[in-house]
């Protein structure tokens, strides 16, 4: 987690690091005068913990979508590290080469062998570049698909962390079958014989997100957002301008609230104060609870009526009318 010096801010954050600033000034005063500010800093400090609350209860629909983005935020390997222990990461899709923005193996959560799955993007210039920022190629989703396998050959559970802005949309990608790709993973996860939990963590944008979206609970942690399209991309179609992605942020209703109302997700994981940025240890922690009993309940069902209970569940979604 960066420390407040590292931080980086979005604009309706600004009020909050207008608090920190001020601290740093206080207790730079405080060493240098000897007199004890200690009062006034906890005042401080408990105010910027109120202005989180309060800017994540008023945040726009766009403004959720900056926050599932934000840069400081914990990608899937640092819940992998903060929830589980024991993780073995495993590579490759044993046909072309090995992915970097999809990442999986197996860890111990709460004593449980668990198949992690999810895709990765970097803290960094470099390792965004390495990672292609979150976008998987064919690879990636085989990758995904192959360790599905792996984990329902061992009668384990699969647990998928959503993050991405999309699959790749390169021409080579393309040419490697795409399309194909998230197609038969979509196809076979319907059918996994063992427990699927899918858990959108940052961005979960069309079929980049589909590719490892498909499981008996489907969960969104309270500042992400799941939709066909992005904001930016939908503006650029219907205004030919991204001038309008706040209006198409609201019109696409992506929100975790919206998407529960529309039923399209089983239930939405709080997040801190502020988003999940400010504290990857109580992320993590929020996270995990949320984990482990519903795997544990998922365990106790048969195979084949939770494979039909999946089929059902994806087959009603979405609203049409007969004529």
């Amino acid at each position: 987690m960066p420390s407040d010096a590292n931080r980086q801010f979005l604009d309706f954050e600004k009020p909050i690091k207008d608090l920190i600033d001020e601290i740093a000034s206080m207790r730079h005063r405080q060493e240098k005068t000897k007199l004890d500010l200690s009062d006034t800093i906890a005042k401080l400090e408990q105010g910027i913990l109120d202005k989180r609350k309060e800017i994540t209860r008023h945040l726009s629909d766009w403004q959720r979508v900056q926050l599932s983005r934000h840069p400081d935020r914990p990608y899937t390997l640092k819940y992998i590290d903060k929830m589980a222990d024991n993780f073995v990461e495993l590579f490759g899709d044993r046909n072309v080469k090995d992915d970097k923005a999809m990442v999986g193996g197996f860890a111990s959560l709460s004593g449980e062998t668990v198949m992690f799955i999810g895709q990765q993007k970097g803290i960094n210039t470099k390792t965004r570049q390495l990672r292609n920022f979150g976008m998987a190629n064919p690879e990636g989703y085989r990758k995904a698909l192959r360790l599905m396998k792996l984990a329902e050959k061992f009668n384990k559970p699969v647990v998928t962390l959503i993050d991405t802005p999309g699959a790749y949309p390169g021409l080579e990608a393309e040419e490697r079958g795409q399309g194909e790709a998230i197609a038969r993973n979509i196809y076979e996860m319907i059918r996994l014989k063992v427990p699927v939990i899918v858990v959108i963590i940052g961005e979960g944008a069309s079929g980049g997100a589909l590719g490892i979206g498909v499981g008996d609970k489907v969960f969104m942690m309270e500042n992400t957002w799941y939709s066909v399209i992005s904001p930016e991309s939908c503006s650029s179609i219907l205004w030919r301008s991204w001038d309008k992605k706040e209006v198409a942020a609201e019109q696409l209703k992506l929100t975790a609230t919206k998407m529960l109302d529309f039923g399209l997700i089983d239930g939405i994981i709080p997040e801190p104060a502020g988003g999940a940025h400010w504290d990857y240890d109580e992320s993590a922690r929020i996270l995990k609870e949320h984990l482990i009993p519903i795997i544990k309940e998922l365990k106790k069902i048969d195979p084949e009526k939770r494979i039909n209970d999946r089929i059902e569940k994806f087959g009603k979604m979405g609203f049409w009318e007969e004529v």
